[in-house]
């Protein structure tokens, strides 16, 4: 069969010897953070969220920060300090509140939230048992986003701030509990450790976190006979592998909890949640059954306590006595170390605080993190946590769904 040859007019292909013009990613423009930062004025809290080279490290990069006159004292540093960083100081809160994102390490308190403008991105920690019906409400009204440093997440889906804090409430909880059992500090006057011929203390720790693994070691450092109890078995045995010897353990269900409990000198709550209020593990009664004298120290107490008997306490009133147990319930128990403890913060932050400059700021970084996103619970006005959803019984909306529709 004879093939037929088809012309194709010049017109049509002489384009393709010509250069073509080069299709480039059109670049975005990098957005440059207005970061604010007021002083503390609740929960005895002596930290601060940025120190001053993390302040330097912002501002060379041309973000710029605005630190509230005397908010790095408690931390031993001083406004000569950031200013000298690049941070303009500030002699009012309200000149802080025009930031667009207010850093604090306290959650901002009901004075705070009126100075809040719409769109304002406020990164704080939450203490659930502090929060109301009306501190949602007055944020929702504010039409802000709000972000609890606490469920923040790395590239590697760990929780940073939870991390880092548990590490330094681990050293200070065991420290804590070693000083109120002494006669002075209304214990019985037993030494933690013991000595030649004397029982050491009986230590029982709820939990096998990061918490409780660091109090663990202090504990066995002192000397103390130490009990963990937690109902996840892969981390009981994460906790034996990491110390390298081997220690008692249990469930939370086994029948054994109550009889140490009943015979302990110091419990120490080192319960984590995710989502929302920690489980209450020892109930009202277990507490009754404890021997007088014992002290309870619950980490928890930020996310609610896994005692039932817990109330939050704070640094000026540390402790409460409930059927003769002493307990201690400060949810910012490593304000007591504020410099070391405002150096892990800065430490977290600062990355994320770059990476959004990288890119195009804050609402772009929600989009591109999620873990960076999993922090939120309020944004733009809308309540995006189910947990306090659920509990305030107010309106929940999904981020995912608020971030696709670009509201």
């Amino acid at each position: 069969m004879e093939k037929r040859k088809i012309n194709i007019p010049s017109s049509l292909t002489h384009s393709m010897l010509l250069p073509q013009e080069e299709c480039l990613e059109i670049p975005h423009k990098k957005e440059k953070l207005f970061i604010g930062i007021p002083k503390e004025t609740s929960f005895q809290e002596n930290r601060i969220a940025l120190t001053p080279s993390a302040v330097k490290t912002l501002t060379n990069s041309g973000h710029r920060v605005v630190v509230e006159a005397g908010a790095g004292e408690e931390s031993s540093f001083m406004d000569l300090d950031y200013s000298e960083a690049g941070a303009q100081i500030a002699y009012s809160t309200e000149m802080v509140f025009n930031a667009h994102v207010i850093l604090k390490v306290a959650p901002p308190d009901l004075n705070e939230i009126d100075l809040c403008h719409p769109g304002q991105f406020i990164i704080s920690p939450i203490h659930l048992p502090s929060l109301s019906e009306e501190y949602i409400y007055r944020l929702k009204k504010k039409r802000v986003t709000a972000m609890a440093m606490e469920y923040m997440k790395d590239q590697s889906g760990m929780f940073p701030f939870v991390r880092m804090m548990s590490e330094m409430a681990g050293i200070n909880a065991m420290q804590t509990a070693a000083e109120l059992m002494s006669k002075t500090n209304g214990g019985q006057g037993t030494l933690l450790g013991g000595i030649s011929g004397v029982p050491p203390a009986k230590v029982v720790i709820l939990g096998a976190g990061v918490v409780a693994e660091v109090a663990t070691k202090v504990a066995l450092g002192f000397g103390a006979e130490v009990r963990v109890f937690d109902n996840k078995i892969r981390k009981l045995m994460r906790l034996q592998n990491g110390l390298h010897t081997k220690l008692y353990t249990g469930t939370f269900n086994s029948p054994e909890l109550e009889k140490e409990l009943s015979d302990a000198d110091v419990v120490i709550g080192a319960i984590h949640s995710k989502i929302g209020r920690t489980p209450v593990i020892v109930s009202e009664d277990m507490v009754k059954r404890m021997k007088p004298g014992a002290i309870i120290i619950d980490v928890s107490i930020d996310q609610g306590g896994c005692f039932a008997t817990s109330k939050m306490t704070t640094h000026d009133n540390p402790t409460f006595v409930e059927y003769d147990v002493i307990h201690y319930c400060v949810p910012n128990i490593v304000a007591r170390i504020p410099q070391t403890s405002s150096k892990a913060i800065s430490n977290i932050l600062t990355p994320f605080f770059l990476e959004a400059g990288g890119t195009q700021g804050i609402e772009a970084l929600l989009h591109s993190s999620s873990g960076f996103r999993n922090g939120i619970y309020m944004y733009k006005g809308c309540l995006t946590n189910k947990y306090l959803s659920n509990f305030f019984n107010v309106k929940y909306t999904d981020l995912n769904l608020l971030l696709a529709s670009n509201l």
